[in-house]
């Protein structure tokens, strides 16, 4: 038998900051969000109890939806056209446009009593849509301020066979393995050699469950994507040429082949 301990050494973690933004739009389009300065992570939940005869026999917890509240110092130019802000001409824009959903990835960093830079989160929200705080603009002074952004956050959930549908996922850099982190953080940042993109959920749950893997996704425009986050199956010749072996191909006719994820 174990006994309960608490305050055991490196167990004391908490999480701090937000660092990192980047800004997905669904034209592919991807920009670094500069100056965050906090986020509100919340949900809809909500609880009711029933009574009988003066005495609780029941609480039902009603399924949440995401909620968020972001603030930023300043936000990239890009963001106005999700808003619901059009630029018709350069310098001139039009308000009350219709608005656009949009993905958004974040940072927060992990730390304990053993070690302020213990890893990080990565916070990924899907198919967002952002409801500007009314801006407060004052005469100048002696204390005059810069102006802080505020946006309320609302998502359309994302399916997971198995799973209830979601906005948030979070990739906790502490417990993730290691090749399948760099491999998620190849895609959100870009690469020399691939632009950064906003990843689909059923990328993210396939990539955790294939080390070991040559995964082939179809990008849906007539090009495909190999990602070998075992680094065993691909192989760089020049930086614009490479070579994958040991794949699950088959030959159509003597110049076409069909290339499909491989089996651990």
């Amino acid at each position: 038998m174990t006994a309960l301990t608490w305050d055991a050494t490196g167990e004391r973690s908490y999480q701090q900051g937000i660092s990192k933004g980047v800004l997905y739009l669904r034209d592919g389009t991807v920009v670094v969000w500069n100056g965050l300065t906090s986020m509100d992570e919340g949900s809809d939940q909500d609880l009711t109890s029933y009574y009988l005869d003066g005495v609780k026999y029941l609480e039902n917890l009603t399924p949440a939806d995401f909620e968020g509240k972001l603030k930023a110092w300043t936000y990239p130019d890009e963001l106005d056209s999700v808003m619901g802000i059009s630029q018709v001409d350069p310098g001139l824009q039009l308000y009350e446009q219709p608005p656009q959903n949009f993905c958004l990835s974040y940072q927060t960093k992990v730390s304990n009593d053993q070690d302020p830079d213990a890893g990080y989160k990565i916070h990924l929200l899907y198919n967002l849509l952002a409801v500007p705080d009314e801006a407060s603009f004052e005469t100048l002074s002696d204390d005059s301020k810069p102006v802080e952004f505020a946006w309320d956050l609302t998502g359309t959930p994302n399916a997971l066979p198995g799973f209830r549908p979601t906005v948030h996922v979070v990739l906790d850099s502490t417990k993730a393995p290691a090749n399948v982190l760099e491999a998620i953080e190849n895609i959100l940042y870009g690469t020399d050699e691939s632009n950064a993109r906003f990843p689909d959920i059923f990328e993210l749950r396939s990539l955790f469950n294939t080390i070991g893997v040559l995964t082939i996704i179809d990008n849906g425009d007539g090009t495909w994507t190999a990602i070998d986050v075992s680094d065993v199956y691909i192989s760089m010749d020049t930086p614009t040429q490479f070579t994958i072996t040991g794949a699950d191909a088959t030959m159509l006719d003597a110049t076409t082949y069909e290339i499909s994820t491989t089996t651990p």
